[in-house]
């Protein structure tokens, strides 16, 4: 059985959920030091002025060395309010936006508490909208890269924002999108731009 280590996800990007469909033992690192400017606390979406990306705001110490399990979501700058507006200002004319808005609204106004806990609080929505077993075992100790076993695949950091996903394996495939008519397809966004898109049909682009 393969084995395939994710690291956490701000509703993910389509890649991280198309490797999650096919993998057949999926693992979520739970005992890494919080990675910044990943997908582990940003997603992006698409807006009529193009992508735009949205950033959760974190609390962690100076040195870096902080786990992932404890990094707590900031309270400051009113994020969940401007996050929310921004994803009805983008999704309001999707085809299936009305039908899951009040699965995710409550994301957006509940007190925030630990990134980890948030991100896979919402993964299990987005799973369960999909028709996805939203179960992942986790880690219990940090195996650094080339510690593996051959038979683990490590998306850990080859998911990432600044990385070609195609490096990865994944392969995008078209769909309608809200702004079809002003700019070409954007590939790997959030789930959320394939959710509020294709709805249920979602997980054939999976």
């Amino acid at each position: 059985m393969t084995t395939t280590l994710f690291a956490t996800a701000y509703f993910g990007p389509v890649s991280w959920y198309w490797h999650f469909n096919r993998s057949q033992h999926p693992v979520l690192e739970a005992c890494e030091h919080y990675v910044k400017q990943s997908w582990r606390n940003r997603c992006v979406i698409a807006t009529a002025n193009g992508p735009m990306t949205l950033s959760l705001p974190v609390e962690h110490n100076k040195s870096g060395h902080t786990g992932i399990k404890d990094i707590k979501l900031s309270d400051h700058g009113n994020w969940q309010h401007l996050h929310w507006n921004a994803l009805v200002a983008a999704y309001k004319s999707s085809p299936y936006f009305d039908y899951y808005q009040d699965d995710f609204r409550p994301f957006f106004e509940q007190r925030p508490g630990y990134l980890f806990d948030f991100n896979q609080a919402q993964h299990a929505t987005v799973c369960d909208l999909l028709g996805l077993n939203p179960t992942m075992s986790e880690t219990e100790t940090f195996l650094p890269e080339g510690q593996l076993s051959p038979d683990w695949t490590d998306l850990r950091y080859s998911l990432h924002p600044k990385q070609a996903p195609e490096s990865t394996g994944f392969i995008a495939q078209p769909y309608y999108q809200v702004f079809d008519h002003k700019r070409p397809f954007l590939p790997n966004l959030s789930i959320l731009d394939l959710l509020f898109n294709l709805g249920p049909e979602s997980i054939f682009s999976l």
